[in-house]
């Protein structure tokens, strides 16, 4: 048996920043990506998000590539929204998400963060905080 804990920070957004997520289909969401998460042996250890983004902090399995994960998430996710017609319009989230990868000392400072999303987003914006992590972590030196 392996042991491994490979903790990732990842965020995605709604696809063209639209603001989707209300507090109610918000809630609605993230108890859908969590249900199915448990579903699909993926452990999601916190979720949360803004009108157009989620955070989530998640551990991989061995045989788990982030990629799939994501793409499970995202894909289901959305297909789950449209077809329950849980928004107005057609739902899609963004194609790109950014993922990094977090050390066992910070963990209960990026649950503190996740947590607590809508103080965060009172002062600062998505399109604010997506720069500032792309600058941060370097993403912008590695496009693709």
């Amino acid at each position: 048996m392996a042991y491994v804990k490979n903790w990732l920070h990842c965020v995605w957004g709604t696809k063209s920043r639209l603001p989707y997520l209300t507090e109610d289909i918000k809630k609605k969401v993230i108890e859908h990506i969590k249900a199915n998460a448990r579903e699909r042996g993926i452990y999601i250890d916190r979720i949360n998000g803004y009108h157009e983004h989620l955070h989530c902090l998640l551990s991989l399995n061995p045989d788990m590539a982030l990629s799939k994960v994501i793409q499970l998430i995202k894909g289901e996710s959305s297909f789950w929204i449209n077809r329950n017609k849980i928004t107005k319009y057609k739902f899609k989230w963004a194609v790109e998400y950014y993922a990094v990868s977090v050390s066992e000392s910070h963990i209960a400072e990026v649950r503190k963060y996740i947590d607590n999303q809508e103080e965060h987003h009172r002062k600062k914006s998505w399109k604010e905080e997506y720069e500032e992590f792309i600058k941060k972590y370097g993403f912008d030196c590695f496009p693709g």
